[in-house]
């Protein structure tokens, strides 16, 4: 056993990966304490002067800090929350968080709250927004791994929440805009009310003139995403505004299913990017690509494209992806996670793997026992669209996590995805480099670097032993620099790259 175990390691060690540090400028905060025990962060962000604002909870509190532009702590402020009171999405703009919570004090009844945390001035208040009667479900069903149902728009004027309103024998839903300053409504409208078709929301978007655009999948028949074998949806983009609704099918040529799309706003352009099959609802065949006339809804040039050849290479290794890219294999079970956008126009798609898987797991005589959930967050899929909606380049990650585990973002039209690994990647036979850290393992913070052509340099920033664990899942890129915190316990640090 000994000698087997021997040959292993020489094996593993003869196929470690040459790695360079990352170009990226790496420093650390000073440590800080929490007053209280608290989970992840809720939401984060940096004023033009430097001052980061950081919002988390515990089950009885929300835990507000501002850090000055060292990312020394500065101001700390519990505020108390109900056991029946749940964070439900946040925006900011300049100098604000605002997060919106959901208070259930009976079963049927539900008041809105937003709440404003204001980094510069050190304070916090809250406003009612409204109140609602759920009949079925809550009022924010339907959601994605990632998926929100807030948005703040481009000049920090508005902010839109999108809300279930579905009754005993009446799906509908509805959208409440806010003037951003005095929190006062609006308008608030119902769009796509319907006896028999229900509408499950994808992304949610308002521009600068309060007009909301509410994308997701019109289920056909029932609830079922398939129904004999075929789509049972369609995906539809609603534009909501004070004095009017539209909507518009959005769909290739026939026998082509829509995966999954996330809307992209940039230069008064609205498009939308994502993913299609040829085979199945969920599966992906290739990137696709539509040019929206945000005035009429009018569809203006739509683009699909298959998976290239490099996708299958970083999945599956070099023999294998040849006959994969040769049939043109689907993969499944990607979600959006990212869109961001280069200064030429090019957009770049990132989506992770997301699936459940429950196990048996037996404790005594009879059949005794108890099943188990596990969530996968696995293979990153990254797509590169040219300003036309064709694919430039695709690569992949081949990666194995049980909980969200990177980050990604644009410096210097470098695509950078920063996440956790074992400590030394390794290059398998058959030409892979996998993601995930071994039994006997310490592990090692990452940089993979792509460039603009989509040449990818795996970059490490530190071995995590001896040092501060980060968690890139939880950081924000905020004025060319991204800031991560540690995980642990009341004790904290940030990691800044720049």
């Amino acid at each position: 056993m000994k000698k087997i175990l021997c040959i292993a390691l020489l094996f593993s060690i003869n196929l470690v990966k040459s790695q360079v540090t990352t170009q990226l400028k790496v420093s650390e905060s000073p440590e800080f304490k929490d007053e209280i025990t608290v989970d992840g962060v809720l939401a984060i962000h940096t004023t033009k002067s430097g001052k980061t604002g950081l919002v988390r909870a515990n089950k009885n509190n929300f835990l507000l800090d501002v850090f000055d532009a060292k990312l020394n702590k500065i101001f700390s402020k519990r505020v108390e929350s109900s056991k029946k009171e749940s964070f439900d999405g946040y925006v900011s703009y300049e100098n604000e968080i605002k997060y919106i919570t959901v208070l259930s004090p009976s079963k049927r009844e539900r008041i809105v709250y937003c709440n404003t945390f204001n980094i510069e001035t050190k304070t916090h208040s809250q406003k009612e927004l409204f109140k609602a009667d759920v009949e079925k479900g809550g009022l924010f069903t339907g959601r994605n791994k990632r998926g929100t149902n807030v948005a703040i728009s481009p000049n920090g004027k508005y902010i839109a929440i999108a809300t279930d309103n579905i009754k005993k024998n009446l799906n509908s839903y509805k959208i409440h805009v806010f003037d951003s300053e005095t929190l006062k409504v609006v308008f608030e409208k119902t769009y796509q009310e319907d006896e028999g078709n229900y509408f499950e929301p994808n992304d949610l978007f308002v521009d600068d003139e309060a007009n909301v655009f509410a994308l997701g999948k019109l289920f056909i028949s029932g609830k079922s995403k398939k129904k004999d074998g075929d789509a049972n949806y369609d995906f539809v983009l609603n534009k909501i505004s004070k004095g009017n609704n539209q909507s518009t099918k959005i769909s290739l040529e026939s026998g082509n299913f829509i995966s999954s799309l996330a809307i992209n706003y940039y230069e008064n352009q609205l498009s939308l990017v994502g993913f299609y099959s040829n085979e199945r609802e969920g599966n992906i065949k290739g990137g696709c690509n539509f040019k929206i006339n945000a005035s009429s809804l009018v569809i203006i040039a739509k683009k699909n494209s298959e998976l290239p050849k490099d996708v299958y290479e970083d999945l599956y290794g070099d023999a294998k992806a040849e006959r994969h890219d040769k049939k043109k294999k689907e993969l499944n079970s990607f979600y959006v996670d990212y869109v961001v956008r280069d200064d030429q126009g090019n957009t770049i798609v990132l989506a992770e793997e997301f699936y459940v898987t429950q196990t048996y797991v037996a404790t005594g005589m009879n059949g005794a026992g108890y099943w188990t959930t596990t969530y996968h967050y696995d293979d990153i899929l990254i797509l590169k669209f040219d300003k036309n909606g064709e694919i430039s380049w695709g690569r992949s990650i081949f990666k194995r996590a049980t909980v969200p585990s990177y980050n990604a973002f644009l410096k210097d039209d470098k695509l950078h995805v920063i996440l956790n690994s074992g400590k030394n990647l390794t290059e398998k036979s058959d030409g892979r480099t996998k993601v995930s850290k071994g039994w006997f393992e310490s592990s090692a913070l990452y940089d993979f670097t792509y460039s603009p052509d989509g040449k990818v340099d795996y970059n490490k920033i530190q071995d995590n032993k001896g040092n501060t664990y980060y968690l890139p899942f939880y950081g924000t890129y905020n004025l060319d620099t991204f800031i991560m915190m540690s995980d642990g316990g009341r004790k904290k640090q940030f990691m800044i790259l720049q």
